[in-house]
Parts: C-alpha cells; structure tokens; sequence
C-alpha cells in the first residue's frame, strides 16, 4: 500500500526554504557576498584579531582521563555541575575523553577545573 501526499508549491516552497536555511545557505547560495573565511584572511590583521578573542570567550570542559580510584567522587562531581543523573554522569565519566560542559566562560570554568584536578582527574580547557 503507497501513501501519496499532496503538497501544494506553496508548501514545496516553504520547505526547501527550510531545508536552504538548515543547511545554512541564503537564498543565493554559499558566500555570494564576498565576506567569506578566505576574504577576511585577506583584509588585515584587525579581523583576526577580533576573531581570536572572539574565541577565547568560551571554553569547552574536557575529560582526558582519571585515576580509576578516584572515579566515583569523579562522577558525583560531575553531577553537581551537570544536573545529570547517576546513570547518565557515569556513563559520561567512563566515555573518558569526553567534553563535560561546553560554552563556559573562564571564570565558571576555573572552580570546577580546579576540584577535577584535586580528585585526580586529567581535565583541560578548550
């Protein structure tokens, strides 16, 4: 048995809208405008500047690894900045290495790092 659904242009329309947008194309297209990565290389050293520091303003927790002794105060830990639950913060500790939280800002980053690093945990910044 074969369902067919009929979709008006008008709804063909919005969905390749949809799609474009998703995909993360204008309607023109990739970099019609000229304000592309490869552009911006070119037009000096004050736009790559800004995007460095643009950068630096959030950092992703990473787990490299743990000492095997320490690995459930290593999970309760987690938890606490987390929200997870038990089941969920264990399977991510033992996923090592693993991105913990993404998008913190260096001084949310620090305290956390910091206790990581006390319990016997490898843990950066990126």
């Amino acid at each position: 048995m074969s369902f067919k659904i009929k979709c008006s242009p008008r709804c063909r329309y919005d969905y390749s809208v949809l799609w474009r947008h998703k995909m993360g194309l204008n309607k023109y297209g990739p970099a019609v405008s000229g304000l592309g990565p490869s552009s911006a290389s070119g037009s000096g050293d004050g736009s790559g500047v800004e995007a460095k520091a643009a950068e630096k303003s959030a950092f992703d927790l990473k787990l490299e690894k743990y000492d095997a002794a320490a690995k459930i105060k290593i999970i309760k830990e987690v938890r606490t900045f987390t929200d997870l639950g038990l089941k969920e913060a264990k399977e991510l500790v033992e996923k090592v290495p693993v991105v913990l939280k993404k998008g913190l800002t260096k001084e949310e980053a620090d305290p956390i790092l910091a206790k990581l690093k006390e319990l016997g945990a490898t843990v950066v910044l990126e």
